[in-house]
């Protein structure tokens, strides 16, 4: 009975954990079997072949006709042996591609119009016929369409090809993809992986959005993460570099004020004639009119030679010394000023004992001494006499 009860436990607890109707295990839910894994086609699968004739033709232009006439009979012979049917058509310009009996694979007719596509598109055969693997898928990115103006466009062209096309050769060797710019399409060539990073690179390109070479960074960081297994089930955002534009220089725009929505519409503007009517010009006579048309002239050129002799004599108005004093500075003018004034005392006192010696006063000489000249006078006149 325990037994049967466990059994009865695990069942509920099974049917619990499906919730769908239908989800219950199946046989290739199995992890060891690899899902991405594209099998190899054998005609085993397909032995009664196709029912129907499927065909797909393309145009091509003028100047890849002699290309295609000599290189048709390698093209023939690798779609020959798939089964599909090819033909050149050199008067209309067009490639065309069906099925018949002897045609296995069902999904060969599309890989031949990939084919073709290819062909058109400036691919060479060697490299297009490639693309009957399984492995290999093909893409065709059209640009024309992305830029407007031409000389833009044909400039971030050139920044996806690169100098002596090094950006080019780099993006194929990160991406495992085979690129071919040429016009306004660029075809590549290689696995789903591959071709979706070349997708969104050439698009970032022509749509100015980023530059290939940032894109060319990111993809050899990811490619040296992929390489180490310990980071293998985490998120690599944070060691993925972030790049900013930062030559992009936005207009800011003025936004206008909207104004109160009415209904009306607005008031028509007064005329000349009405706006003569107000003041009471219209009713002036021509010679009062001509009057007052002089004297505002006559007012306009007095306030015109106002304003240049203003500017003239502007020229001649000294400019305004700074006065800045410094409590230190102001301090020490003060002492030297103090310095100054005793030493001018100083020299004056000096100056005015000098002047008494040297100044002999001649009055007092004749009011003191009187008969000294006689004395003098006197020995000359006996002197004489003698």
């Amino acid at each position: 009975m325990e037994e049967s009860n466990g059994e009865v436990e695990v069942e509920r607890k099974e049917k619990t954990k499906h919730k769908g109707k239908h989800d219950k295990p199946k046989p290739w839910d199995d992890p060891s079997i690899d899902h991405w894994k594209v099998d190899k086609f054998d005609p085993s699968w397909n032995e009664g072949g196709m029912l129907e004739v499927s065909s797909f033709s393309t145009l091509f232009p003028q100047y890849r006709e002699k290309y295609l006439q000599e290189a048709w009979p390698t093209v023939r012979g690798a779609l020959k042996e798939f089964g599909v049917k090819s033909e050149l058509n050199l008067v209309e310009g067009c490639m065309t591609v069906s099925t018949t009996r002897k045609t296995r694979d069902p999904y060969i007719i599309m890989k031949a119009r990939d084919l073709i596509k290819l062909l058109s598109r400036s691919v060479p055969a060697p490299q297009a016929i490639k693309i009957l693997n399984d492995e290999m898928q093909c893409d065709i990115i059209k640009i024309g369409s992305l830029v407007r103006n031409k000389e833009r466009f044909v400039k971030r062209r050139q920044h996806l090809v690169g100098p002596n096309s090094s950006t080019l050769k780099a993006l194929e060797i990160l991406t495992g993809c085979y690129i071919l710019v040429q016009g306004n399409t660029v075809a590549a060539m290689g696995s789903f992986k591959g071709l979706k990073q070349v997708r969104r690179v050439v698009e970032d390109c022509i749509q100015n959005k980023m530059h290939p070479v940032y894109h060319i960074k990111t993809l050899m960081m990811k490619r040296e993460l992929a390489s180490d297994p310990a980071l293998e089930n985490e998120n690599w955002d944070r060691f993925l570099p972030k790049f900013k534009k930062k030559n992009v220089k936005q207009k800011k725009v003025k936004s206008k004020e909207k104004k109160p929505y009415t209904p009306f519409p607005p008031p028509q503007p007064p005329s000349k004639v009405d706006l003569q009517l107000e003041s009471g010009e219209y009713f002036l006579s021509d010679q009062k009119k001509f009057a007052k048309k002089w004297q505002q002239k006559l007012e306009k050129q007095a306030e015109k030679t106002a304003e240049n002799k203003r500017k003239r004599e502007a020229a001649f108005v000294p400019p305004m010394e700074p006065m800045v004093q410094d409590p230190s500075k102001s301090a020490d003018d003060k002492n030297d000023v103090a310095a100054m004034a005793m030493s001018l005392k100083k020299k004056a006192k000096e100056f005015g004992k000098q002047k008494s010696l040297e100044n002999v006063n001649p009055e007092t000489y004749i009011a003191a001494s009187g008969e000294a000249p006689s004395k003098k006078k006197r020995k000359h006149s006996k002197s004489l006499i003698q």
